[in-house]
Protein backbone atom coordinates (compact mmCIF):
# COMPACT_ATOMS: atom_id res chain seq x y z
CA UNK A 1 0.00 0.00 0.00
CA UNK A 2 2.87 2.35 0.72
CA UNK A 3 4.37 1.69 -2.71
CA UNK A 4 1.02 2.25 -4.43
CA UNK A 5 0.55 5.52 -2.53
CA UNK A 6 3.97 6.78 -3.62
CA UNK A 7 3.26 5.80 -7.21
CA UNK A 8 -0.17 7.44 -7.18
CA UNK A 9 1.30 10.71 -5.94
CA UNK A 10 3.91 10.76 -8.69
CA UNK A 11 3.69 11.74 -12.35
CA UNK A 12 2.64 9.07 -14.85
CA UNK A 13 6.24 8.64 -15.96
CA UNK A 14 7.69 8.43 -12.44
CA UNK A 15 4.83 6.25 -11.20
CA UNK A 16 5.48 3.64 -13.88
CA UNK A 17 9.23 3.82 -13.31
CA UNK A 18 8.54 2.83 -9.70
CA UNK A 19 6.01 0.14 -10.65
CA UNK A 20 8.12 -1.38 -13.44
CA UNK A 21 9.99 -4.09 -11.46
CA UNK A 22 6.66 -5.62 -10.31
CA UNK A 23 4.42 -4.65 -13.23
CA UNK A 24 4.28 -8.10 -14.83
CA UNK A 25 2.96 -9.56 -11.55
CA UNK A 26 0.09 -7.07 -11.30
CA UNK A 27 -3.39 -7.06 -12.91
CA UNK A 28 -2.28 -4.08 -15.02
CA UNK A 29 -0.35 -6.23 -17.51
CA UNK A 30 -2.46 -7.14 -20.53
CA UNK A 31 -3.51 -10.78 -20.00
CA UNK A 32 -2.96 -13.60 -22.46
CA UNK A 33 -6.75 -13.92 -22.80
CA UNK A 34 -6.65 -10.59 -24.67
CA UNK A 35 -3.29 -10.94 -26.40
CA UNK A 36 -4.20 -14.31 -27.96
CA UNK A 37 -7.34 -13.15 -29.85
CA UNK A 38 -5.57 -10.00 -31.03
CA UNK A 39 -2.67 -12.10 -32.31
CA UNK A 40 -5.12 -14.29 -34.21
CA UNK A 41 -6.64 -11.26 -35.95
CA UNK A 42 -3.23 -9.79 -36.74
CA UNK A 43 -2.16 -13.04 -38.39
CA UNK A 44 -5.18 -12.74 -40.64
CA UNK A 45 -4.31 -9.13 -41.51
CA UNK A 46 -0.58 -9.71 -41.97
CA UNK A 47 2.14 -10.63 -42.30
CA UNK A 48 3.72 -7.21 -41.80
CA UNK A 49 7.16 -5.82 -42.39
CA UNK A 50 7.60 -3.48 -39.42
CA UNK A 51 5.53 -2.92 -36.28
CA UNK A 52 5.32 -0.47 -33.39
CA UNK A 53 3.92 -1.14 -29.90
CA UNK A 54 2.64 2.25 -28.71
CA UNK A 55 3.02 2.81 -24.94
CA UNK A 56 4.55 -0.65 -24.80
CA UNK A 57 5.23 -0.92 -21.06
CA UNK A 58 7.22 -4.09 -20.45
CA UNK A 59 6.49 -5.40 -23.93
CA UNK A 60 3.39 -7.61 -23.97
CA UNK A 61 2.42 -6.13 -27.34
CA UNK A 62 6.02 -6.33 -28.54
CA UNK A 63 5.87 -10.11 -28.14
CA UNK A 64 2.69 -10.20 -30.24
CA UNK A 65 4.28 -8.11 -32.98
CA UNK A 66 7.33 -10.36 -33.15
CA UNK A 67 5.03 -13.16 -34.28
CA UNK A 68 3.56 -11.21 -37.20
CA UNK A 69 6.39 -8.87 -38.33
CA UNK A 70 9.28 -10.01 -40.48
CA UNK A 71 11.70 -7.08 -40.45
CA UNK A 72 11.50 -4.79 -37.43
CA UNK A 73 9.65 -4.36 -34.12
CA UNK A 74 9.91 -1.33 -31.87
CA UNK A 75 8.41 -0.68 -28.45
CA UNK A 76 7.98 2.96 -27.45
CA UNK A 77 7.12 4.23 -23.97
CA UNK A 78 7.71 7.32 -21.85
CA UNK A 79 8.84 5.27 -18.84
CA UNK A 80 12.52 4.34 -18.87
CA UNK A 81 11.86 1.86 -16.07
CA UNK A 82 9.26 -0.06 -18.05
CA UNK A 83 11.51 -0.18 -21.11
CA UNK A 84 14.41 -1.45 -18.99
CA UNK A 85 12.28 -4.30 -17.63
CA UNK A 86 11.09 -5.22 -21.14
CA UNK A 87 14.64 -5.23 -22.42
CA UNK A 88 15.85 -7.36 -19.50
CA UNK A 89 12.99 -9.85 -19.89
CA UNK A 90 13.97 -10.40 -23.50
CA UNK A 91 17.63 -10.77 -22.56
CA UNK A 92 16.77 -13.34 -19.89
CA UNK A 93 14.52 -15.30 -22.26
CA UNK A 94 17.23 -15.31 -24.93
CA UNK A 95 19.72 -16.91 -22.55
CA UNK A 96 23.51 -16.91 -22.84
CA UNK A 97 23.37 -17.81 -26.52
CA UNK A 98 21.53 -14.56 -27.32
CA UNK A 99 18.68 -16.22 -29.24
CA UNK A 100 15.30 -14.81 -30.09
CA UNK A 101 13.87 -15.08 -26.57
CA UNK A 102 11.66 -18.06 -27.30
CA UNK A 103 9.22 -16.12 -29.47
CA UNK A 104 10.94 -15.86 -32.82
CA UNK A 105 10.77 -12.91 -35.16
CA UNK A 106 12.97 -9.83 -35.17
CA UNK A 107 14.70 -8.71 -31.99
CA UNK A 108 12.90 -5.56 -30.81
CA UNK A 109 14.32 -2.11 -30.23
CA UNK A 110 13.16 -0.08 -27.22
CA UNK A 111 12.70 3.68 -27.61
CA UNK A 112 11.89 6.18 -24.88
CA UNK A 113 9.56 8.84 -26.29
CA UNK A 114 6.27 10.62 -25.73
CA UNK A 115 3.51 9.00 -27.81
CA UNK A 116 2.27 12.52 -28.63
CA UNK A 117 5.58 13.32 -30.39
CA UNK A 118 6.79 10.12 -32.04
CA UNK A 119 10.36 10.27 -33.42
CA UNK A 120 9.63 8.27 -36.58
CA UNK A 121 8.63 8.82 -40.17
CA UNK A 122 5.98 6.79 -42.06
CA UNK A 123 7.85 3.48 -41.75
CA UNK A 124 5.43 1.10 -39.97
CA UNK A 125 2.98 -1.37 -41.43
CA UNK A 126 1.18 -1.91 -38.13
CA UNK A 127 0.88 -0.09 -34.78
CA UNK A 128 -0.70 -1.77 -31.77
CA UNK A 129 -1.58 -0.50 -28.32
CA UNK A 130 -2.93 -2.26 -25.23
CA UNK A 131 -4.57 -0.49 -22.31
CA UNK A 132 -2.80 2.86 -22.67
CA UNK A 133 -5.55 5.28 -23.69
CA UNK A 134 -6.67 6.03 -20.15
CA UNK A 135 -3.46 8.01 -19.78
CA UNK A 136 -4.57 10.56 -22.38
CA UNK A 137 -7.25 13.14 -21.76
CA UNK A 138 -9.95 13.24 -24.47
CA UNK A 139 -8.64 16.54 -25.81
CA UNK A 140 -5.23 14.90 -26.40
CA UNK A 141 -6.53 11.98 -28.43
CA UNK A 142 -6.89 13.70 -31.84
CA UNK A 143 -3.22 14.70 -31.67
CA UNK A 144 -2.25 11.21 -30.53
CA UNK A 145 -4.10 9.58 -33.41
CA UNK A 146 -2.56 12.07 -35.85
CA UNK A 147 0.87 10.98 -34.61
CA UNK A 148 0.00 7.33 -35.18
CA UNK A 149 -1.22 8.10 -38.71
CA UNK A 150 2.01 9.97 -39.41
CA UNK A 151 4.18 6.91 -38.70
CA UNK A 152 2.07 4.47 -40.73
CA UNK A 153 2.76 3.72 -44.35
CA UNK A 154 -0.26 4.12 -46.67
CA UNK A 155 -2.42 1.09 -46.02
CA UNK A 156 -0.82 0.56 -42.61
CA UNK A 157 -3.02 -0.54 -39.70
CA UNK A 158 -3.55 0.84 -36.20
CA UNK A 159 -4.96 -2.01 -34.12
CA UNK A 160 -6.18 -2.05 -30.51
CA UNK A 161 -8.86 -3.81 -28.41
CA UNK A 162 -11.73 -1.92 -26.77
CA UNK A 163 -13.76 -3.44 -23.94
CA UNK A 164 -17.50 -2.74 -23.94
CA UNK A 165 -18.62 -0.16 -21.37
CA UNK A 166 -19.81 -1.44 -18.02
CA UNK A 167 -23.55 -1.89 -17.62
CA UNK A 168 -24.97 0.99 -15.52
CA UNK A 169 -25.57 -0.16 -11.99
CA UNK A 170 -23.17 -3.12 -12.20
CA UNK A 171 -20.28 -3.60 -9.77
CA UNK A 172 -17.81 -2.81 -12.55
CA UNK A 173 -19.68 0.39 -13.40
CA UNK A 174 -19.54 1.66 -9.81
CA UNK A 175 -15.93 0.55 -9.44
CA UNK A 176 -14.81 2.49 -12.52
CA UNK A 177 -16.90 5.49 -11.55
CA UNK A 178 -15.36 5.51 -8.08
CA UNK A 179 -11.83 5.13 -9.42
CA UNK A 180 -12.24 8.01 -11.87
CA UNK A 181 -13.75 10.14 -9.10
CA UNK A 182 -10.81 9.52 -6.81
CA UNK A 183 -8.36 10.37 -9.62
CA UNK A 184 -10.18 13.63 -10.37
CA UNK A 185 -10.03 14.68 -6.71
CA UNK A 186 -6.35 13.69 -6.54
CA UNK A 187 -5.50 15.72 -9.65
CA UNK A 188 -7.44 18.73 -8.39
CA UNK A 189 -5.44 18.75 -5.15
CA UNK A 190 -2.00 17.44 -6.09
CA UNK A 191 0.73 18.08 -8.63
CA UNK A 192 2.11 16.56 -10.77
CA UNK A 193 -1.06 15.10 -12.27
CA UNK A 194 -1.43 11.37 -12.77
CA UNK A 195 -3.71 10.89 -15.76
CA UNK A 196 -5.51 7.54 -15.58
CA UNK A 197 -9.21 7.61 -16.37
CA UNK A 198 -11.21 4.59 -17.51
CA UNK A 199 -14.60 6.05 -18.41
CA UNK A 200 -13.78 8.68 -21.06
CA UNK A 201 -12.93 6.34 -23.95
CA UNK A 202 -16.23 6.23 -25.84
CA UNK A 203 -16.07 4.24 -29.05
CA UNK A 204 -18.26 6.66 -31.02
CA UNK A 205 -15.90 9.54 -30.17
CA UNK A 206 -12.82 7.46 -30.91
CA UNK A 207 -14.12 6.45 -34.36
CA UNK A 208 -14.69 10.09 -35.27
CA UNK A 209 -11.22 11.07 -34.03
CA UNK A 210 -9.56 8.27 -35.98
CA UNK A 211 -11.43 9.34 -39.12
CA UNK A 212 -10.25 12.91 -38.53
CA UNK A 213 -6.67 11.62 -38.53
CA UNK A 214 -7.18 10.05 -41.97
CA UNK A 215 -7.82 6.51 -40.78
CA UNK A 216 -10.65 4.30 -42.03
CA UNK A 217 -12.17 2.33 -39.14
CA UNK A 218 -13.37 -1.29 -39.04
CA UNK A 219 -14.63 -3.07 -35.91
CA UNK A 220 -14.14 -6.79 -35.35
CA UNK A 221 -15.62 -8.88 -32.54
CA UNK A 222 -13.25 -10.94 -30.39
CA UNK A 223 -15.55 -13.90 -29.69
CA UNK A 224 -13.06 -15.61 -27.35
CA UNK A 225 -13.82 -12.87 -24.79
CA UNK A 226 -17.54 -13.58 -24.74
CA UNK A 227 -20.80 -11.78 -25.38
CA UNK A 228 -23.06 -9.45 -23.43
CA UNK A 229 -26.69 -10.19 -22.63
CA UNK A 230 -27.83 -8.09 -25.61
CA UNK A 231 -25.72 -10.18 -28.01
CA UNK A 232 -22.97 -7.60 -28.52
CA UNK A 233 -19.32 -8.60 -27.99
CA UNK A 234 -17.63 -7.91 -24.67
CA UNK A 235 -14.53 -6.78 -26.55
CA UNK A 236 -14.02 -5.42 -30.06
CA UNK A 237 -10.88 -4.94 -32.06
CA UNK A 238 -10.47 -1.59 -33.76
CA UNK A 239 -8.63 -1.85 -37.09
CA UNK A 240 -7.91 1.65 -38.39
CA UNK A 241 -6.26 1.80 -41.82
CA UNK A 242 -4.30 4.76 -43.13
CA UNK A 243 -5.91 5.88 -46.37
Amino acid sequence: MRELAVQALSSVERGYDLLAPKFDRTPFRTPETVLGPVLRELRGLGPFGSGLDLCCGTGAGVEVLRRVCRERVIGVDISAGMLAVGRERLRAAAGPEGGSGGVGGPRPAWVRADARALPFGPVFDVVVSFGAFGHFLPRARPGLFAQVASVLRPGGRFVFPVVAPARPGSARYWGLLGFDGVMRVRNALWRPRFVMYYRGFRLSDVRAELAGAGLGVELRALPELGWRADGSPRCRLVVATRR
